[in-house]
């Protein structure tokens, strides 16, 4: 059964019930069983792709200090992404370090030089720019912008200088908050060409 036996013949039912377990049905037993057996598995395997990941990170990092010694250069730390890309092409491992962003209250100036510019236009600006600009500032339940769809708005080809202020101000309002690592691993399709993901992603997998 799924439960420590605090009472010596009983089990713990799911509101917390002790009761005897000679009364607990067989299907229920072995239904436990099945269910305990897989999680004891998954756990298992959880603990062997941390043990994976940090070794991959170490060994990207310990290959990166090796490959600078040979200038004569040893790295205090490694930033950066990293792309290592085996001799014959045909495998790649990728370590990435994502950045955590936000914005501060200068987005709120950019969001009025914005609105601004947009009634300037409103003659002759395009539906498609209104509607993609409306929708970079749109917020989520928690109140935050979508940061890729803000950030985008400094590609778009706009030659005007209360939009050009505007881009300022979205520059100036970007908070790094943290980073976090990635590792992943590709194979190249013999086929196309083109990187495959291995995934590692039990869903996908």
């Amino acid at each position: 059964m799924t439960d420590q036996t605090l009472i010596p013949g009983y089990v713990r039912d799911a509101r917390g019930h002790y009761v005897p377990q000679a009364s607990v049905k067989p299907v229920d037993q072995l239904r436990d069983q099945a269910v305990m057996k897989l999680i004891d598995e998954a756990t298992q395997l959880r603990e062997q792709l941390r043990d994976f990941k940090a070794r991959a990170f170490s060994d990207v990092e310990a290959f990166v200090q090796v490959s600078s010694e040979q200038y004569g250069v040893k790295l205090r730390t490694i930033k950066g992404n990293i792309s290592l890309v085996t001799f014959d092409g045909r495998f790649r491992v990728v370590r990435q370090i994502a950045e955590h962003i936000q914005f501060g209250e200068q987005l709120q100036a950019a969001k009025e030089l914005i609105d601004e510019c947009i009634r300037e236009w409103t003659e002759g600006s395009s539906d498609e720019i209104k509607a993609l600009i409306n929708e970079a500032f749109q917020v989520d339940r928690q109140g935050n912008v979508n940061t890729g769809r803000v950030l985008g708005l400094r590609r778009l080809a706009i030659n005007h200088a209360k939009w050009d202020k505007a881009m300022l101000a979205i520059s100036d309002s970007i908070r790094v908050t943290g980073t976090k690592p990635y590792v992943r691993f590709y194979h190249r399709d013999d086929d196309t060409g083109e990187w495959r993901n291995i995934t590692l992603d039990f869903a996908a997998a």
